[in-house]
C-alpha cells in the first residue's frame, strides 16, 4: 500500500450544537477519494477541519509527515489547494484568476509574474480546457467553466492534495461528467491525491476508488465503493430503501431509488405490508 497522504487520528471538532467525534481517516498517496453522507451528517464540518478553517479540539490531522496545525498559511498553500462550492471571483479575466494561485510561491515584494508562473498556469488551463477562456471575465463563465478555472487555479499552487467541496453540485451531467473526468485524468496520469465531497453516491461510486461515509457526526463506513455501498449501510444512514447491483460497464455499485408508489405495488402483489 502507498504510504499515506492524509492521516486523520481521533479527530475532535465542530459547533456547541454539532460535533465530529473520533474520526479516523488514512487515505493513501495517489487516492482518489470521497466524503459522503446524509445532509447535516458531518461532511462539511469535517472538509473545514481539514482545510484549517474550523479549529480542532483534539487529535491530529497531519498530511505525509507534516501536522498541518503547525504549518503557516504559506506552507499550507504550497501543500494542500482548495476549490469551494462555489466560486466567487467578479470582474477579473480567467488566466489572471488561475495565476493566483501562484501566490503561496512569490515573494512579498514581487509584484509581477515569472516566466515559469505563466508557463505553469497555461499548462494546467490547457489541462482544463479553459485556455480558450484566458481573456475572458470569470462572471462571464458557466457554472461548470468556472470550476474548471478554479480546478485549474488549485493546480497551479502544485499541492500534495486537491480537496474539492462539493464539485458537480448545481451542475448538469455533462458538466458533471467532464470535472470528474479531468480530475480523473489528474489523480491517474499525474498521481494527485484527490478528497472530495459529494452527494451523489453513484458518481461517487464511478469515480472514487476510496468513499468515508460519515452520519451522526461520526464515520459509518469507510473503504472501496464495493465495501461502503451496500444497501445495507445506504438504508442504515439514509433511511431509504433502495437497491445496489454492479454497473454492467465498470462493475462499479449503482444505487436505485425504490419510490412509495413501487413499495406499495409490491407490497400488494407479495402481501407483505410495509
Amino acid at each position: 500500500m502507498n504510504p499515506s497522504i492524509l492521516n486523520i487520528q481521533n479527530l475532535c471538532c465542530g459547533y456547541p450544537k454539532f460535533q465530529l467525534s473520533d474520526i479516523c481517516i488514512d487515505m493513501p498517496k495517489g487516492s482518489f477519494a470521497g466524503i459522503i453522507g446524509p445532509n447535516g451528517s458531518g461532511k462539511t464540518t469535517l472538509f473545514r477541519a481539514i482545510t484549517g478553517t474550523l479549529g480542532i479540539k483534539s487529535g491530529k490531522i497531519m498530511l505525509g509527515d507534516k501536522n498541518l496545525r503547525t504549518l503557516a498559511p504559506r506552507q499550507r498553500a504550497q501543500n494542500i489547494a482548495i476549490v469551494s462550492q462555489f466560486i466567487d471571483a467578479g470582474d477579473i479575466s480567467v488566466e489572471d484568476y488561475v495565476l493566483m494561485g501562484r501566490i503561496p510561491y512569490q515573494s512579498r515584494f514581487s509584484f509581477f509574474e515569472s516566466e515559469d508562473d505563466l508557463r505553469i498556469a497555461r499548462e494546467y488551463m490547457t489541462m482544463t480546457d479553459t485556455w480558450r477562456f484566458k481573456d475572458q471575465l470569470m462572471s462571464e463563465l458557466s457554472g461548470g467553466e468556472q470550476q474548471l478555472a478554479a480546478i485549474a487555479r488549485a493546480l497551479t499552487q502544485e499541492p500534495e492534495l486537491l480537496l474539492l467541496d462539493e464539485p458537480t453540485s448545481h451542475l448538469d451531467i455533462t458538466h458533471q461528467v467532464h470535472i470528474l473526468n479531468v480530475l480523473q485524468q489528474l489523480n491517474q496520469e499525474m498521481g494527485l491525491s484527490v478528497l472530495m465531497v459529494i452527494h451523489d453516491l453513484n458518481l461517487a461510486s464511478e469515480y472514487c476508488d476510496r468513499l468515508i461515509l460519515v452520519n451522526q457526526g461520526m464515520i459509518h463506513t469507510q473503504g472501496t465503493p464495493e465495501e461502503v455501498l451496500t444497501f445495507q449501510n445506504i438504508e442504515d444512514v439514509y433511511q431509504t430503501v433502495v437497491v445496489t447491483q454492479p454497473n454492467p460497464l465498470s462493475g462499479k455499485p449503482a444505487v436505485f431509488l425504490a419510490t412509495r408508489k413501487v413499495l406499495k405495488e409490491i407490497s400488494e402483489r407479495t402481501g407483505n405490508p410495509q
